[in-house]
C-alpha cells in the first residue's frame, strides 16, 4: 500500500494546504494523469451548502494543487463513482464531517472499490475525515453525527483507528481561561478504549502524517504520534521514525521531509 494519512489540511493562520502540498507533491507523481478527489466530506465550504459545496470543494483543492503541476477530477462530477474509482491512478479524500463522508460512500457502494484499487498500490492521499477511514471505523472521529451512514465500517486500509487533530489538554491558565469543564480528547478515547479494548488508537496531532508503504510507516511532521491502548500508559514516537503496524520501531527515515 502507498498511504498517505495527514491531520490537518491548514494549519492555524497559514494558507489553504500550505504545510502538507510538499508531502502531498512527493508522495503523488506528476505522471499521475488520473487523480480523483472525493469531497464528500464537504458540506459547508466557502459558504455553500450541500450539494454545491462539492463544487465549492474541489476548485478550492484544484486551485492550490494546479500551483504544484498537479490536477484533480471530482466524483462527484462522474456518471459512475465505482467507475471512476476503477479508472483512478490515485485517489484522494478530503476532511470536513466524517458522518456525511461515509454516509456517501456507503450510498454510492464505494467503500470495496476504493479499499481494492488501494490494495493494489494506487496511492491514496487523505486529511482529516479522509484519513479517519483509513481505519476500520469511523468511531474515533471528532465529528459530530450530523447523518446517519449505513454503518460506521470505513476503509480498513491500516489495523488500527486513527484520531485526526489529536488535541493535548489546555495548559491550567488557559482552561482557567476559558472554563472548560468537559472531557479532554484523552478521556474520550479513553471511552473508546474501554468499550473496543483490543483495539489501538493513534493520535494524530496538527501538522503531522503517517506515510504508510507497505508495512512501514514513516512519521511525517513537526509533532510526535500518541498511541493509546487500553490499560497501558499512553506513549509517543518522534517524527521521521519508522514503526510498524504493532508500532515498533524498525527505523529512521530517509525520506525527505
Amino acid at each position: 500500500m502507498n498511504l498517505l494519512l495527514i491531520s490537518n489540511s491548514t494549519n492555524y493562520k497559514e494558507p489553504y494546504l500550505e504545510w502538507c502540498m510538499p508531502l502531498i507533491q512527493q508522495f503523488l507523481s506528476k505522471e499521475l494523469k488520473k487523480i480523483l478527489f472525493i469531497p464528500y466530506a464537504g458540506v459547508l465550504i466557502n459558504g455553500k451548502s450541500y450539494p454545491a459545496s462539492y463544487d465549492a470543494y474541489a476548485e478550492r483543492v484544484e486551485g492550490v494543487f494546479q500551483k504544484y503541476n498537479l490536477h484533480i477530477n471530482s466524483i462527484h462530477k462522474a456518471s459512475d463513482p465505482v467507475e471512476a474509482v476503477n479508472q483512478a491512478d490515485a485517489i484522494i479524500v478530503g476532511g470536513g464531517n466524517t458522518f456525511h463522508l461515509v454516509a456517501e460512500l456507503h450510498k454510492y457502494n464505494l467503500l470495496t472499490p476504493i479499499r481494492r484499487k488501494v490494495l493494489e498500490e494506487t496511492p491514496y492521499v487523505g486529511w482529516s475525515a479522509g484519513s479517519n477511514i483509513a481505519s476500520p471505523t469511523l468511531s474515533t472521529t471528532n465529528d459530530m453525527p450530523i447523518i446517519m451512514p449505513k454503518s460506521f465500517e470505513t476503509l480498513y486500509l491500516v489495523p488500527f483507528q486513527i484520531n485526526p487533530h489529536f488535541l493535548d489538554p489546555y495548559p491550567e491558565e488557559i482552561n482557567d481561561a476559558i472554563r472548560h469543564g468537559g472531557e479532554t480528547r484523552q478521556d474520550r478515547i479513553n471511552e473508546f478504549l474501554a468499550v473496543n479494548q483490543n483495539v489501538t488508537v493513534v493520535g494524530l496531532r496538527e501538522a503531522s502524517a503517517l506515510l504508510v508503504q507497505k508495512d512501514k510507516i514513516h512519521i511525517k511532521g513537526k509533532k510526535p504520534l500518541r498511541i493509546m491502548r487500553f490499560a497501558e500508559t499512553p506513549f509517543e514516537i518522534k517524527p521521521e521514525t519508522i514503526v510498524d503496524f504493532t508500532f515498533k520501531i524498525v527505523g529512521l527515515s530517509l525520506l525527505k521531509k
